[in-house]
């Protein structure tokens, strides 16, 4: 987890940034790094946006973006990993814990192609299943596109469905933004 803190009074801050590696140490976490220089601010935050690549770099995957209320990302992280190992995949998840956002990555890895074809949707389910039971909603920043939309009914009831849609022909009568991205067929 990466904890930025930032204002204008730097003894504030430092107090701060004590107290944030105090509680985390509390919490559990095996070890915290002060990132004290900009330099190693950027380093760190390099780090974080290569994660995607490093993903990629391991196996084929599929991505799906969550979001629950902050105080749900522990329990969402937690049922994910249950999810996966009742299906036997690999997940590697990071988000943005600031606003509750959880990126699932699916990992191949040795899987067979059956058994990736067999298992891949219904683990898929399952997460959006859970995000929604506790609070959130199936994508973050990413939206809904041809690969989520067809999960689109866990997340919203039929009428909602059909609002949206009523909304989206009174600013786009014509169906020319974004055509067949949004709602299931």
């Amino acid at each position: 987890m990466i904890i930025e803190l930032d204002g204008n009074d730097e003894p504030l801050i430092a107090k701060e940034a004590e107290r944030v590696c105090e509680i985390a140490m509390a919490e559990g976490a095996a070890d915290v790094f002060l990132a004290e220089s900009s330099a190693r601010q950027k380093e760190i935050w390099d780090m974080r946006r290569a994660t995607g690549e490093a993903v990629k770099a391991l196996s084929i995957y599929k991505e799906e973006d969550t979001v629950v209320p902050r105080h749900s990302l522990v329990p969402l992280l937690t049922g994910v990993k249950e999810i996966a190992t009742r299906y036997g995949i690999k997940t590697v998840c990071y988000g943005h814990a600031g606003d509750g956002n959880l990126h699932v990555n699916i990992l191949k890895m040795n899987m067979s192609e059956e058994d990736w074809n067999t298992n891949l949707r219904p683990a898929i389910v399952e997460i959006f299943e859970l995000t929604v039971k506790l609070g959130g909603t199936i994508s973050g920043e990413h939206g809904i596109g041809y690969s989520q939309k067809p999960f689109l009914p866990i997340a919203f009831s039929p009428e909602e469905i059909d609002l949206m849609k009523r909304i989206k022909q009174a600013f786009d009568p014509q169906g020319i933004l974004n055509p067949g991205k949004i709602f299931p067929d």
